[in-house]
């Protein structure tokens, strides 16, 4: 195994100099001052505490991994691709934020169902007018720092992208064309005269609901479980994220990084590809 540490920040070398003790590695190739390859390195209990002191994300890699043995990405949107939480933003614009962000929070530590707290959210946005969803993905929406270059990767090698949500089909499916993203789904709101009517149209897409997805579109593809990346943050990506070969945490919760192969704490979005074999 090669163990990638990786940061934003210079690594100073005696850090990789004591990780490299702790993995019992054979050699330390600097492939940049943030970027670290330790060779035939073992796992140590003290790594993780060790770089997450250091801001530093890492990760065991198998020696001749490379980006091509993959052919899906599958990943959640809010707070993982993009940078907001679109419902919370949503709420803004109702002066109902701290209450929904509140609800939001509860459901990715995994604390209340998803399914019903969507409900919940929902609810409150009852009479909103339409327009304030464009307005969230004009105005607020961001992609996450490394989002372009990690899907520009997957597209040079043939590997199929798909976003999966617990938020709404009104982004998805306008980041689908924006991206080059090949699938989406999500949850879909019932607007009524141009305003919400605080109710989701049929059943709730929940964290099922994105391993089920998963399941189909692999299926498709014709793809082995280890050929599948799924990569997010909160408790409602668990399921999917148990389904695929590799899993990434991204900025998640500690519930998510506890289950996760990897966790990308500190870097972007493109740190994915150093922990692919793309180093």
């Amino acid at each position: 195994m090669n163990l990638i540490l990786q940061a934003l920040h210079d690594i100073p070398a005696e850090q990789v100099a004591h990780l490299a003790a702790l993995a019992n590695a054979s050699q330390a190739d600097c492939l940049n001052a943030r970027l670290y390859r330790l060779t035939d390195a073992t796992p140590h209990d003290g790594i993780a505490e060790y770089c997450f002191a250091r801001q530093i994300d890492y990760g065991f890699v198998p020696a001749g991994r490379k980006l091509a043995d993959f052919g899906l990405l599958v990943m959640d949107m809010d707070s993982t691709l993009i940078s907001i939480e679109c419902i919370d933003e949503i709420a803004d614009m109702q002066g109902l934020k701290p209450q929904v962000a509140e609800i939001t929070e509860s459901a990715m530590r995994g604390e209340i169902d998803f399914a019903e707290s969507l409900r919940r959210r929902v609810a409150l946005l009852e009479g909103l007018d339409e327009s304030a969803l464009q307005r969230v993905y004009d105005e607020r929406l961001k992609l996450n720092p490394g989002a372009e270059q990690m899907l520009a990767a997957m597209k040079a090698n043939n590997i199929k992208t798909m976003l999966v949500s617990g938020g709404f089909l009104f982004f998805t499916e306008r980041l689908k064309p924006r991206l080059g993203l090949d699938y989406t789904h999500a949850n879909q709101l019932e607007i009524v005269d141009g305003k919400l009517t605080g109710k989701v149209l049929g059943q709730v897409f929940d964290a099922q609901g994105k391993a089920d997805w998963l399941v189909k579109i692999r299926e498709q593809l014709g793809l082995k479980p280890e050929q599948v990346i799924a990569m997010g943050d909160g408790a409602n990506d668990l399921k999917m994220m148990a389904i695929a070969g590799t899993s990434v945490a991204y900025h998640a919760k500690p519930v998510v990084r506890a289950q996760a192969k990897y966790a990308l704490n500190f870097m972007g979005l493109d740190g994915l590809m150093n922990l692919l074999g793309e180093h």
